[in-house]
């Protein structure tokens, strides 16, 4: 790891942003279809620059030496406010990938250890994720728990 160096992502990296996410979704989801993996890669390149040049997601990437092993970011969100504080900012961990010859070698500890002092930096009050097993053994060893209050979705 002594040539492992952080490069926060950029409004000039969406692109390779992009190319990892549909290798965790596709590693993930399965195969995507061709004609809907090239809609999803202009989809996720607009949101990416769009929520970039808001301020509403930061990303970080991890290179050894020339190549890049690994990826996480954090979709902020602001939630109204209750008795205790007017506006909260929510962070949701997201594209936290690692390529597969890379794995298991610490740079995703290190990338999340990046996302949680960028959150802490920029005033972010929880922080949540969703987790492949792979992964919930990570998350546990800097925190990550089950929420305090039920969770329940509705897909629509």
């Amino acid at each position: 790891m002594s040539n492992l160096t952080l490069q926060k992502i950029g409004i000039e990296q969406i692109e390779l942003l992009t190319k990892y996410r549909l290798e965790y979704l596709t590693e993930m989801q399965g195969k995507l279809d061709p004609e809907y993996k090239a809609e999803l890669e202009k989809g996720l390149n607009d949101y990416f620059r769009e929520a970039l040049v808001g301020e509403r997601f930061f990303a970080y990437m991890a290179l050894q030496g020339e190549k890049v092993v690994s990826f996480g970011a954090m979709v902020i969100k602001k939630i109204p406010g209750d008795a205790n504080k007017p506006l909260y900012l929510e962070g949701d961990i997201l594209n936290m990938y690692t390529v597969p010859e890379e794995r298991r070698k610490g740079y995703s500890a290190i990338i999340l250890q990046e996302l949680i002092d960028e959150a802490n930096r920029r005033g972010i009050s929880k922080i949540s994720l969703h987790t492949s097993k792979d992964g919930e053994k990570l998350y546990r060893k800097f925190g990550f728990n089950e929420p305090h209050y039920p969770v329940l979705e509705l897909c629509l």
